[in-house]
């Protein structure tokens, strides 16, 4: 079931490179993760607990969810992730498609 949270977006950023952004904000690197296993990349995101009273916070709107997320993306083959940043609440996750060379088409001359 997908809640829609956080929102993302997936742009070509070259013939065989690919960006997902992810609306991040309020998280920090440390409660981030990005895990690829196989085909699946998942993203998660974990607020830490924070129960020191003197530190809570009372709203009087809060808009902003920050709340506990798991996102996860079907990488197509041969598709791996190059890198990953975040910078003013958007997570970065850079994919490459690499395509051994084994695995490409070849031209085969025919002698004659």
């Amino acid at each position: 079931q997908d809640t829609g949270y956080p929102p993302y977006n997936i742009e070509t950023t070259g013939e065989n490179a690919y960006r997902i952004e992810i609306a991040v904000a309020g998280f920090s690197p440390d409660e981030l993760n990005i895990e690829v296993k196989e085909n699946l990349l998942t993203v998660t995101g974990r607020k830490t607990a924070n129960d020191d009273t003197a530190t809570q916070k009372t709203y009087l709107h809060r808009g902003l969810a920050e709340r506990d997320f798991e996102r996860r993306f079907q990488l197509a083959d041969y598709v791996r992730v190059k890198g990953a940043d975040l910078k003013n609440g958007l997570l970065h996750i850079d994919l490459v498609r690499e395509v051994p060379e084994a695995m490409k088409p070849r031209k085969i001359e025919i002698n004659g």
